[in-house]
């Protein structure tokens, strides 16, 4: 305890995070102000009762957008446009060679991109704003005056608000602490633990027993959830040898190796594959097709069957995009490093690919396994709203962001000198950092 008070003042006399911190807690208190404003026209009372049967896949978009979506508020839509906006952009450039030369650009080309995706951005809120109002509001009967005129207004404030929640987030990744997208994603996400834990042990009449079962369940998902997203292979690497005091040395070194974490993507092949299966609801309307009518329920089979699919599609997408094999191969050919008993260049990319391979497939699994965790949950008993916990998308992005957020506090602190939050680097993220620059 005490070593963590001297960290936070170390925090707080580090000038820059304590900027960069504040900063990021104003944008997440405006995106939250944000949530509570409700659509002009819209009768809130009518919202209200509306939401208390919220299920299924309204619930999850709901819980992302932080109560935002069930409030039919300005920022109803969330960020979750920018990001399949962001997921079309990215296929697109395994496809088509002009978006493909304008990642390769650098950062024109990377504004480039940002653009585009923003002008996405608003084209699918085009779309999924008329199905939201048509299909969730107005299912509630809470649009007080349905008129062309209100409906233009509701659409111009959709698509601003959902802009403007892609502003902070970008504000937040540029002068904030951690990624600024996935940091909104997991305020929404945590706005709603609180209820969820009352309504699952103060609200519902269990037994004791039970409810320490459920803890210990729920600490346990937690604890191999960390454990997957800190998982790292290491790949032992020797140096043939090394120049030191203005002479070569040789040096056989078998501390270091190529830390290759068993979930490299992070959070956005789980982000990525929720904004996928956010356009059922969005799309599909009345249908009497089993498996259509499924996928608008997140407890159902044909729901968490696509889910999971997705998560490890996506999975392998990241991975490749993340971890260049040849890239490695090179720098680590230029600094004198090889894999002990592979030859230097294509051999040792192929076996940096071999390996990212193995340990990507068991991972991706697990992940989705942890996704679809929240379906037995509810089928266990366990009150809806706290199933979206027990497991799933929810846990999955909280710890991701909670942990990549702490590795970058770390970073600032380690410019400072500083020993960080957890003594010795517990954070494996930080260690993996900097064994890595041993070898790129």
């Amino acid at each position: 305890m005490k070593k963590f008070i001297e960290t936070i003042k170390h925090i707080w006399k580090t000038e820059e995070l304590r900027k960069r911190i504040i900063f990021t807690l104003s944008m997440i208190l405006i995106y939250r102000i944000g949530s509570f404003i409700i659509l002009p026209g819209i009768d809130q009372n009518a919202m209200s009762a509306g939401a208390g049967s919220n299920s299924g896949l309204a619930g999850i978009l709901d819980l992302f957008a932080g109560g935002a979506f069930s409030k039919a508020s300005v920022m109803a839509l969330g960020i979750m446009p920018y990001i399949s906006a962001s997921i079309i952009m990215q296929l697109l450039g395994m496809a088509v060679p002009v978006v493909q030369k304008m990642q390769k650009d650098g950062e024109s080309g990377r504004r480039k991109i940002n653009n585009y995706t923003r002008i996405l951005t608003i084209v699918i809120c085009a779309f999924q704003g008329p199905a939201y109002l048509k299909m969730y509001v107005g299912s509630s009967n809470a649009i007080i005056d349905n008129s062309v005129m209100w409906w233009a207004m509701a659409m111009t404030v959709l698509i601003a608000g959902t802009m403007f929640a892609t502003w902070i987030g970008e504000r937040i990744t540029d002068n904030g602490v951690g990624q600024g997208i996935s940091i909104l994603i997991t305020v929404g996400i945590l706005a709603r633990f609180p209820g969820a834990i009352a309504q699952e042990f103060i609200l519902t009449d269990s037994a004791i027993y039970l409810n320490i079962i459920k803890v210990l369940v729920f600490f346990g998902i937690l604890m191999a959830t960390v454990l997957i997203v800190q998982g790292v292979r290491r790949l032992p690497i020797n140096y043939a040898k090394r120049v030191a005091g203005g002479g070569a040395v040789t040096e056989q070194s078998s501390r270091s190796y190529i830390p290759l974490k068993v979930n490299a993507s992070g959070v956005m092949p789980i982000i990525f594959a929720q904004a996928i299966m956010s356009v059922p609801m969005m799309v599909i309307g009345q249908t009497s097709n089993p498996f259509l009518i499924g996928l608008k329920d997140m407890f159902s089979w044909q729901y968490n069957l696509v889910f999971g699919i997705l998560i490890i599609v996506f999975t392998f997408f990241y991975t490749a995009i993340t971890i260049n094999p040849k890239q490695i191969a090179d720098d680590l050919k230029r600094n004198g490093g090889f894999i002990p008993g592979v030859k230097p260049g294509i051999d040792t990319a192929n076996r940096i690919d071999d390996v990212v391979s193995k340990i990507t497939l068991p991972g991706s699994i697990l992940l989705a396994l942890i996704a679809v965790i929240p379906a037995f949950a509810y089928v266990a008993g366990f009150t809806q709203n706290f199933a979206m916990f027990m497991g799933g998308t929810s846990i999955l992005i909280m710890v991701g962001v909670v942990l990549d957020t702490l590795q970058q506090i770390e970073t600032y602190l380690m410019n400072q000198h500083y020993d960080g939050l957890m003594e010795g680097g517990k954070i494996r993220g930080r260690r993996a950092a900097n064994e890595m620059s041993n070898v790129i």
